[in-house]
C-alpha cells in the first residue's frame, strides 16, 4: 500500500493479492478532508474502473465539459482520454481498476455503451452493487472494504479464455499480436481482431497508439523528476514518433493539451486513479 498523505487530503493506491493480479491493476483510495474542492485530471488508461463514493458526490467532468456526479457506485471505460475528477469537502472515493479482460469476464462486455458512465447494477439487472454500496459505507478501513469487494467479485468471475489470455499476456514488441495469435489459433486476423475489441474494450491498434504516448509521458516525468531540461527531439526518436507535429497530436487527442502545458499541469495530473 502505496500512502501520500496530509492532514487534509489523503489518498493511496492498494495492492491486490496475487489471486487477483489478473483481475485488478489495483486499487485506489482518496478523500477530501478539507473545505476546499480538490480537482485532479486522470490520464487515460484503457482500462475500465468501477468508482464507490461515500460522503458528499465527487464529480467527473470530461474534457469535452460532460459533467456527472455520482450517486454510490458507477463503471466508466475503458479510459481513452483524460478527464477531470472533483472531490468535495467531505468526500471520498474508491476505485478498482479492472485489468485486460476482466471486466468482460464480470459484465459479459468489455465497453459500455457510448463509453457513458454507468449505474453497474443496470448491467447485471441486479441492485447487488447498491447493497454492497451500503456495506462499505459502514466500513472505515479502506484495505477492508477492499477485502470485501474482493470477496463480493469471486462467484462473478467467468473463466478466462484462451485467446484473452494469449492477447492480455503477449509481450513480443518485434511482432504483430494480431497477426502472430492468428497463426497459432488457425483464424482470420479479422476474427483475432474482432476478439480484441470484444474481450478488451479497445482495438490492438488503439493500444499501440496508447503505449507510445505513455512512453513518451514516463519520459517526460523522467526528465521532470531529476529538473532535467526536457529534449523533445529525444522523446520522438525514443517512442517512435515521425515528428514533433505527431506528439503534440498525441498529447491533444488523449490531453486536451500541448506537451508543455503538461509539464506546466503535471503534478495536478494522476498516471492512473491514481
Amino acid at each position: 500500500m502505496t500512502k501520500t498523505n496530509n492532514e487534509l487530503y489523503n489518498h493511496f493506491r492498494i495492492a491486490v493479492p496475487t489471486d487477483y493480479e489478473d483481475v485488478f491493476s489495483h486499487f485506489y483510495f482518496a478523500e477530501n478532508k478539507s473545505n476546499e474542492v480538490i480537482s485532479k485530471t486522470l490520464l487515460p488508461s484503457f482500462q475500465t474502473i468501477l468508482v464507490f463514493n461515500f460522503g458528499a458526490k465527487a464529480l467527473f467532468r470530461s474534457k469535452q465539459n460532460s459533467q456527472i456526479a455520482m450517486d454510490k457506485c458507477l463503471v466508466l471505460g475503458p479510459i481513452k482520454m483524460a478527464f477531470d475528477y472533483m472531490l468535495p469537502p467531505q468526500s471520498s472515493i474508491l476505485v478498482a481498476n479492472f485489468k485486460d479482460d476482466a471486466f468482460y469476464r464480470f459484465f459479459g462486455e468489455a465497453t459500455i455503451a457510448g463509453n457513458l458512465p454507468l449505474n453497474p447494477d443496470e448491467l447485471l439487472d441486479e441492485n447487488c452493487f447498491t447493497a454492497l454500496w451500503a456495506i462499505l459505507s459502514d466500513i472505515k478501513d479502506a484495505k477492508k472494504k477492499v477485502d470485501l469487494i474482493l470477496a463480493f467479485c469471486k462467484p462473478y468471475l467467468r473463466q478466462r479464455s484462451e485467446i484473452a489470455e494469449q492477447l492480455a499476456n503477449f509481450d513480443n514488441g518485434v511482432f504483430n499480436p494480431i497477426k502472430s495469435i492468428a497463426s497459432q489459433k488457425n483464424q482470420t486476423e479479422r476474427n483475432i481482431q474482432i476478439n480484441h475489441k470484444k474481450l478488451l474494450g479497445y482495438s490492438a491498434k488503439e493500444i499501440n497508439r496508447y503505449q507510445r504516448f505513455l512512453k513518451a509521458i514516463e519520459l517526460i516525468n523522467i526528465k521532470a523528476s531529476t529538473n532535467s531540461k526536457t529534449d523533445w527531439f529525444e522523446i520522438i526518436n525514443e517512442c517512435g514518433y515521425y515528428d514533433q507535429s505527431q506528439l503534440i497530436h498525441d498529447f491533444q487527442h488523449y490531453l486536451k493539451l500541448n506537451p508543455s502545458k503538461y509539464l506546466k499541469f503535471q503534478h495536478d495530473i494522476c498516471s492512473s486513479i491514481a
